[in-house]
C-alpha cells in the first residue's frame, strides 16, 4: 500500500502538474511497477521528482520528464520504436506498453542484461542490444526514436532513420543551454521542430563535441 501511494502522489503532485493529461500515458503509470526497475539502494526513491543512479554514470529520468516524453511522442500500437540508452528498462516498458514492437540498444552489458530480465519478468517483449546506436544499419526505419542522452550538438543521423510522420525525442545541448525537442518527418527529407521544455540530460557517453560522434 505504501507503494500505491506513493505511486497515486507521484502522478498526482508530478505528472498531472506539468500537464500530462494522455489518459494511455497516466495508466501505464499506474499499471507499471516503476520501483521494480530502480536499484535496491534507491527504492524509497522511486516516485521522488528526482534522477536516479544506475551505475556507470548513468540515470533514470525524473518521473515527470518521462511522462512529457511520452505524452509529447503520441505513439500509438504496432509503432516501431527505438530506444537510445536502455538505461533501467523502465522507460523501455513503458515503450512497450503503448507501441509493442520495441528495439532498445544499450553501451553498459550489465545495464542491458539487467533490463531484459526485468521486462521479460513483466512479459514486456522489447529487443534489447549493446552496442553503438550510430552502427544502425541505413535502411532500419523506425516510427518512434527516442534519445536518452543529450547531445552536445545537433545531427541528423536519427532524423534519416524516420518513417514519414515520425517522431524523435532528443535533448541538443548541455547544462542551461540543453532543449528536449520533438523532431517530426513531414516528408521529402523536410523536418519540423519543437521545443518541449527546457531539461538537461546526462550526455551520451564518449559523444565529442564535432559531427560524427559515436554512443
Amino acid at each position: 500500500m505504501q507503494s500505491e501511494e506513493a505511486r497515486h502522489h507521484m502522478i498526482e503532485c508530478q505528472i498531472r502538474p506539468w500537464n500530462v493529461v494522455s489518459d494511455d500515458v497516466l495508466t501505464l503509470l499506474q499499471q507499471i511497477p516503476r520501483e521494480f526497475f530502480v536499484p535496491t539502494e534507491y527504492k524509497e526513491l522511486s516516485f521522488a521528482d528526482i534522477e536516479i543512479p544506475l551505475g556507470h554514470g548513468e540515470c533514470m529520468m525524473a518521473p515527470k520528464i518521462e511522462a512529457h516524453v511520452l505524452q509529447c511522442l503520441d505513439i500509438h500500437p504496432g509503432e516501431r520504436v527505438l530506444e537510445v540508452g536502455t538505461g533501467s528498462g523502465y522507460l523501455t516498458a513503458c515503450l512497450a506498453w503503448l507501441s509493442g514492437d520495441v528495439t532498445s540498444i544499450e553501451q553498459h552489458a550489465d545495464l542491458a542484461e539487467s533490463a531484459a530480465e526485468k521486462l521479460a519478468a513483466l512479459d514486456f517483449e522489447a529487443k534489447i542490444t549493446t552496442g553503438d546506436a550510430f552502427d544502425l544499419d541505413e535502411i532500419e526505419i523506425f516510427d518512434v526514436i527516442v534519445v536518452t542522452g543529450s547531445l552536445p550538438q545537433r545531427t541528423d543521423f536519427f532524423e534519416q532513420h524516420l518513417a514519414d510522420g515520425g517522431r524523435l525525442f532528443q535533448v541538443v545541448g548541455s547544462g542551461a543551454s540543453a532543449t528536449a525537442e520533438l523532431v517530426t518527418a513531414v516528408g521529402d527529407n523536410s523536418f519540423k521542430r519543437k521545443v518541449i521544455l527546457e531539461t538537461a540530460l546526462k550526455p551520451l557517453t564518449n559523444a565529442p563535441e564535432t559531427s560524427g560522434f559515436s554512443f
